[in-house]
C-alpha cells in the first residue's frame, strides 16, 4: 500500500494535529512540502493545510483528518464503539477548537512570529488572550482531576489534538501560566513524553523556523 500524503509544512500547528495522528497511529506517510501555488492547486477550497491524500480519498481540515486517520488505523483513540466515550472525546475536541485555539493564537502571533514578519506586538491583544486561557485552565483543571485525559484515563484523540498550539504557546514568556494549574501540567508533561509527539515536535522550532531560515 502506498503511503499516505500529507501537503503543508511540518512547522504549522495546523500539520501538527494531523501528524502525530498519523504517528500514533503507526501509519506510513510521506509530507509533501508545496508553494502557496502549489496549495491553491489542490482540491482545497480554502487553500489551507494540512490536505491528506489517501489513495482516490482527498480530506483537508485537520481534526476531520486526525479522526479519519485514527477511526481507519487505531479507533480506540476515538472511543469506537463506546457512545459516551466517543462522545466526551468530540466535546474536547470541540472545546479545543473554539476555546483553545481561537485563544492561544493570537498569543503566538504577537510572542513569537510578529518580531520576523514586521509586525508590531500588540500587548493589549496578548493580555486579553491570556486572560481568557485563564478562565479556560481551571475547566481543563477540574477535568483532569478526575482523569488523567480529557476523555478518561486514556489517551485520545481529544489530547492529541491539543498538541500544535500547545506547543508554540508553551514556547512564549507566559507558558508559566500553565504551572498555577498542577493537573494541566501534569496532562501536558504526559504527552511530551510520547514518541509521537517528540517526533512531531523535533520539525517544530519555537521560532516557527524564522531564525533559522527553515520557513515555508
Amino acid at each position: 500500500m502506498a503511503p499516505m500524503k500529507v501537503y503543508g509544512w511540518a512547522v504549522s500547528p495546523w500539520m501538527a494535529r494531523a501528524l502525530v495522528c498519523l504517528e500514533e497511529a503507526g501509519v506510513e506517510y510521506e509530507i509533501v512540502p508545496m508553494s502557496s501555488n502549489e496549495l491553491f492547486s489542490l482540491v482545497q477550497p480554502f487553500g489551507e493545510i494540512p490536505v491528506l491524500e489517501d489513495g482516490d480519498l482527498t480530506l483537508y481540515q485537520s481534526r476531520a483528518i486526525a479522526r479519519y486517520v485514527l477511526c481507519k488505523y487505531k479507533p480506540e483513540l476515538v472511543k469506537e464503539g463506546d457512545l459516551e466515550g466517543s462522545a466526551m472525546v468530540d466535546v474536547w475536541m470541540e472545546v479545543e477548537a473554539h476555546n483553545i485555539e481561537p485563544t492561544l493564537w493570537p498569543i503566538i502571533r504577537h510572542c513569537i512570529i510578529g518580531q520576523y514578519v514586521g509586525r508590531d506586538r500588540d500587548q493589549a491583544v496578548i493580555d486579553e488572550n491570556l486572560e481568557k486561557l485563564r478562565k479556560l485552565l481551571p475547566v481543563y483543571e477540574a477535568r483532569l482531576s478526575v482523569c488523567k485525559y480529557l476523555a478518561g484515563d486514556d489517551i485520545t484523540a481529544a489530547d492529541l489534538c491539543h498538541f500544535g498550539f500547545m506547543r508554540y504557546f508553551m514556547a512564549t514568556e507566559y507558558a508559566g501560566v500553565v504551572d498555577a494549574f498542577p493537573h494541566v501540567k501534569a496532562w501536558w508533561d504526559a504527552l511530551l513524553a510520547r514518541p509521537s509527539v517528540q517526533k512531531v515536535m523535533a520539525g517544530m522550532p519555537p521560532d516557527f523556523g524564522h531564525a533559522s531560515g527553515n520557513i515555508p
